[in-house]
Parts: structure tokens; C-alpha cells; sequence
């Protein structure tokens, strides 16, 4: 029973856990912001609304900022790829669960890398 019970945590309420987590903290934000505005105009004291609503808009990330972003998960995901490929290739007695999972890193790091390339020389035509 207790064999079970692990894979069971691992993949279904991990996962689960970590999703609610992150959409709870998103709709708190939202609402923080949506109270602090509330209040701003309920209070009348002449703020302008919209400059303050521009103000607590969440920061945009720049078309810069997100290219690097691609490149360094791409160098990353490949990296750590390669890197499992070679121990689970050095290592009879291991099965083969650290070359499966390389291959699957070295494909998502490549996915990365061309959206990369590709991203990039349309950044460039456009300026």
C-alpha cells in the first residue's frame, strides 16, 4: 500500500499543490491591486485612476529580456541533457531512466535554442 501512495503524491498532488499555489498568489496580487485602486478613487483625493492603474499593472518583460530568457533555457535544458546522456552511457549496472530523461532535456533545450534563432531574426527584421 505505502508503494503506492508515493508515485501517487509525486504526480497527482505535487503537481496539483504547486498549481493552486501559484494561482492563489496571482489572485492575491490582482486583488491587492484592485483594493489599492478601489480605495485610491473612493478617496477622491484628485489621483488620476488610469495613471494609477498603468502604475500597478505587473512589469512587462521586454522582447530583449524574454530572447536571453529562451537562450539561457536552451543552454541549460541541453547542457543537463548531454550531461545525463554520458552518465547513464557510462553506467552498465544504471538503468536506462538517466538517458531517457537526458533525451527528453536535450529535446526541450533544443526546442528552446530554435525559438531562440528564430525569435532573434525576426527581433531583427523588425527594427
Amino acid at each position: 500500500m505505502q508503494q503506492i501512495l508515493v508515485p501517487i503524491f509525486i504526480c497527482v498532488v505535487l503537481p496539483v499543490g504547486i498549481v493552486l499555489i501559484n494561482a492563489l498568489t496571482k489572485m492575491n496580487g490582482d486583488n491587492k491591486r484592485a483594493t489599492i485602486l478601489i480605495k485610491a478613487i473612493e478617496s477622491g483625493s484628485g489621483i488620476d485612476a488610469n495613471r494609477l492603474a498603468e502604475s500597478l499593472r505587473k512589469p512587462r518583460k521586454s522582447q530583449r529580456d524574454i530572447l536571453n530568457l529562451r537562450l539561457l533555457r536552451g543552454c541549460m535544458f541541453s547542457l543537463i541533457g548531454i550531461v545525463l546522456i554520458i552518465i547513464g552511457c557510462l553506467n552498465i549496472d544504471c538503468p536506462l531512466a538517466p538517458v531517457i530523461t537526458g533525451c527528453i532535456s536535450l529535446a526541450v533545450g533544443f526546442s528552446y535554442l530554435t525559438v531562440y534563432f528564430v525569435s532573434r531574426r525576426q527581433l531583427s527584421d523588425e527594427k
